[in-house]
Parts: C-alpha cells; structure tokens; sequence
C-alpha cells in the first residue's frame, strides 16, 4: 500500500483570488513505512509574497524568484504522487492550491477522494481536543522543537510520524511479529520452531485441615443459608 505524505506552503489562504504555492513537500510510505523517498520544491509563484506568509514560512519573494514556477514541476509531482492515497493534514486546503495550480497548466486536477484528512481522523480520535500539527506532536511525545518555520518537507516528517500514531503507532505489526516470534513461530515464515520450557511440578489445590476448619466455622455464622433451604425443600419434595 502506497501513500505519499504532502504538505505545501503558499502565499496566502485562498487561491481562488491569486494566492500560489510556494513549497511542496512529499514523503513516500509503504504500508505504512517510511521509504525515504521525498520530493521537495521551492516554486516561484509569480507574484508577491505578503509579509504575513514570509513571516510563517519565512520564504521571501526575492528568495523564490531564482526559482521554476509551478507548471515547469507539474509532471515530476504527478509522477511522484502517482495513484497514492495523499495523506494531509487539512485536506481541503492543500488540495484546493494543487488543483488550482493543476488548472493553471492544464492538468487534471486531483480528486479530493484520494486525499486522507489528519485533521479528521484527530477529531474522531480526540473529540474536542487541539489538532494543529503542533498540538499532535505535543500529544504523541514527536520532537518538533527544530520547527521555528512552517516549511513543507519538514512539515510532512512531522505529519508522517502523527499519522502513524493516529492509525495505531509508529510501527505497527511489530509488536504481533515479535509475540508470535516468542511463542515458536518465525516471524519471516510459518515455520514452527522448538521451543525449552522449564518443567513445572503440578500445584496441589487440596485444602489443608486448617483451611477447612476455618471454612466450616465460617459457614456456622451464616443464617439460613440458601443451600441448606434447598436442600430441605428438595427432601420434603422427594
């Protein structure tokens, strides 16, 4: 199963009035498993960058202008995003910038089905809780501490391993790996292995007098116990 990580950073909020990505980033998992495999680009959107969006991702108009604009990276993204499931955090944000830039170039655009949302699956998760990518890292103990910027490739690092936790930790299906490897089976096969046990001597579950003295003058504090008025009825019955 392969699914790409992505995050972007872009001018402004709404590119329907002219706001451009400025930065893709892309990490690539397999079944959930980070490859090491990224795609990364700087973009020159062709226009100003506000002094609001330097100062998130700390990208300035004169840093993107050495830069290619979107349409001359269309293919190398498409190709790297392929038919994988897109994991975002915010969905509807990001997708709305690649599809708007896809339009731009005449490419098709991407369905919003193939995108997974961490900002759902928080929700659901986490009702009422905070979700922003900070807020998950602080939740799952990930070292976000080196984030003085928004910056997409390293936002996606840091998305990978929340998702990973939102869907049931970092590594999952080692831990089943290694129970089924400590009860004789490989883990790389159906192979059943030998396994030494210690032999244990049969424990002996009969009562000592003591015990049993002290059940009987227990059961003498009872009053009508519910047994004997059983018993009794049953007698007479019989």
């Amino acid at each position: 199963m392969r699914e790409i990580v992505l995050d972007t950073e872009t001018t402004g909020l709404d590119p329907n009035t002219g706001d451009r990505i400025v930065e893709i980033g892309c990490l690539e998992l397999i079944n959930h498993v980070p490859t090491g495999q990224t795609l990364h680009h700087y973009i020159n959107p062709e226009r100003a960058v506000p002094q609001e969006a330097f100062e998130v991702h700390g990208l300035s108009t004169e840093f993107l202008s050495t830069y290619p604009p979107f349409a001359e990276l269309a293919d190398a993204i498409i190709d790297f995003l392929g038919d994988a499931t897109l994991i975002i955090h915010n969905a509807r944000f990001d997708m709305g910038f690649i599809n708007a830039e896809l339009r731009r170039c005449d490419r098709p655009e991407l369905p919003m089905d193939r995108a997974k949302d961490t900002v759902q699956l928080a929700r659901r998760k986490y009702p009422g809780a905070q979700v922003s990518l900070d807020a998950l890292c602080r939740r799952f103990e990930i070292d976000n501490t080196h984030r003085t910027h928004h910056g997409a490739l390293l936002d996606a690092e840091l998305l990978a391993s929340v998702y990973l936790e939102l869907i049931g930790g970092r590594q999952p299906g080692l831990g089943l790996a290694s129970e089924t490897a400590g009860d004789g089976i490989s883990p790389s096969s159906s192979e059943v292995l030998p396994v030494q046990r210690g032999y244990r001597p049969p424990r002996s579950h009969q009562p000592t007098p003591e015990e049993t003295a002290a059940h009987r003058a227990f059961l003498e504090k009872l009053t009508e116990p519910l047994w004997l008025s059983n018993t009794v009825q049953r007698t007479g019955e019989a």
